[in-house]
């Protein structure tokens, strides 16, 4: 699997630059002696050495090669020369040369290589065999594309990412689990993309961008034994990864050529962060973006594009683990006052008619379900028939409701309990218990607007029109509400009239 090859790929640099919390001296012997004990964790990797020699003070290790294999592709990378200096503090000071390849090759003729180079990159290690901790310094940082080999057919141009001013630290402890814990600066990320498509006519891909003040941490377990192409061994036996970034600001840049038709623009963000975390548990991720902009031009694009969104985030937790007790979920989304350009708009409103106001969605679910299977488990999986459902529903609310668009507003918000012994009823759901609210406002007026645009044929909108009437009332000018309750007899009710 393509999931597998790109774990051990994590795991080995992850291993590569992280050891094994600080209480006494460290050799430059056993450092080393841990590099490849983490190297060397899974069968997938194969480690060469030219030499292993001590000069001094200082262990060279010379010719190293490191290679990790899967079904899908080979990767490897070879670094010339690493040296490890004892210091007079107990300490061990890593350098190691300034460049070294890495390739890619997959099950195919292609064969992919890039060039990773750093400069004024400096590890100290401390602690002793059984707990090292690293600190990290290094001007810079990069990899860059050195050639995409395919049969007869050679891809080269630029293509890179250097992170600069890079400062961190990692610590890693060993008992019956690998513990792998780390935090990391970076002052800026530059990235580069300028290729030629050999052969093409006149066909490219250009672009750039810079990222501001990064800020990264995590920490990982590993199993000492397990396979990564059976996932739910490794989480059983204790695999988890937890961590995430923020940075202040992105701006980046592109301009493609594909077939004769181009296009390019910008895409910008103020201040943004991720976060997730996945383990034998739960699966989690929450992301948010602030001041997105985007433009586009284009050769197939009748006119510029330009959108904008103040805020944007997506948030998710799910239980993933047979369990006999309820667990929490949640599901969330945010668009909030997404713009879009006068020219965008025209087109859809010539007339300029609806209000231009900013866009919204908001929308977010919560509640509590009990998994009656492990979501890992393939075979778990497939034994799920039909409408059958994984887990059993416990609780379920509807945290928010936000829709606001050309002039009209939608808001809810309302929570259910759920029978477990009835799943007749609301088959194949257990019987829920409770009640959501809907408010609406200006909905009218959008009909009206629609109809005035020529969107809606006036005697369309009479339908929808009598069905508000029949499920909503009105609490103000052009206010609706709406409560849909479902009782503990399982009768559903609509502003307190039985409709089931």
């Amino acid at each position: 699997m393509t999931y597998s090859m790109k774990m051990r790929s994590a795991v080995c640099i992850a291993a590569l630059v992280a050891g094994s919390t600080a209480h006494a001296d460290v050799s430059a012997q056993q450092v080393w002696d841990d590099w490849k004990e983490q190297m060397s964790l899974y069968q997938q990797t194969e480690i060469e050495v030219g030499s292993e020699e001590m000069s001094g003070d200082t262990l060279v290790i010379s010719n190293l090669s490191v290679t990790n294999t899967s079904p899908e592709m080979t990767a490897n990378y070879s670094i010339e020369e690493i040296r490890f200096e004892e210091q007079r503090n107990g300490s061990v000071v890593i350098t190691m040369s300034e460049s070294y390849p890495i390739t890619f090759k997959p099950n195919s003729d292609a064969v992919v290589t890039l060039e990773t180079t750093q400069a004024g990159l400096e590890m100290v290690v401390s602690g002793d065999a059984d707990a090292m901790e690293y600190a990290v310094e290094a001007d810079s940082i990069g990899i860059a594309l050195v050639d995409v080999v395919d049969g007869d057919i050679t891809f080269t141009g630029d293509a890179k990412l250097v992170m600069n001013d890079v400062s961190g630290s990692y610590s890693t402890s060993e008992t019956e689990i690998r513990n792998i814990a780390y935090e990391m600066d970076v002052a800026t990320i530059d990235i580069l993309l300028d290729i030629v498509v050999p052969g093409g006519k006149g066909e490219y891909v250009t672009g750039g961008g810079k990222i501001e003040d990064i800020q990264m941490d995590g920490s990982i377990m590993m199993p000492l034994e397990g396979d990564f192409e059976t996932p739910e061994d490794m989480f059983e036996n204790g695999f988890a990864i937890e961590g995430g970034y923020s940075l202040a600001g992105a701006s980046y840049i592109f301009d493609v050529n594909a077939e004769g038709d181009q296009a390019a623009g910008s895409i910008s963000m103020g201040s943004a962060e991720l976060r997730g975390q996945i383990n034998s548990d739960v699966i989690s991720y929450d992301t948010t973006a602030n001041d997105v902009s985007l433009n586009i031009t284009g050769s197939e694009i009748p006119f510029p594009i330009e959108l904008s969104i103040a805020e944007y985030g997506v948030g998710l937790e799910m239980p993933i683990t047979q369990s006999e007790e309820a667990q929490d979920f949640r599901l969330s989304l945010d668009f909030i006052d997404l713009t879009i350009n006068e020219m965008i708009w025209g087109m859809i409103d010539p007339g300029n008619v609806l209000p231009r106001d900013p866009a919204t969605f908001q929308f977010a679910l919560a509640g509590t379900g009990t998994p009656m299977i492990n979501m890992m488990d393939q075979e778990q999986q497939e034994m799920v028939k039909g409408n059958e459902l994984p887990f059993e529903l416990n609780t379920l609310s509807l945290e928010n409701l936000k829709i606001a668009l050309a002039g009209a507003l939608v808001t809810g918000a309302g929570d259910f309990t759920f029978d477990p012994t009835d799943t007749q009823t609301f088959a194949p759901m257990p019987r829920p218990e409770g009640e959501v609210a809907i408010k609406v406002n200006g909905l009218n007026q959008l009909i009206d607007n629609l109809i005035a645009m020529g969107l809606i044929p006036e005697e369309q909108a009479m339908g929808p029109r009598m069905m508000m009437g029949m499920f909503a009332r009105t609490t103000g000018d052009d206010q609706l509400e709406s409560t849909l309750e479902v009782n503990s007899e399982g009768h559903v009710l609509v502003n307190g009239q039985r409709v089931k």
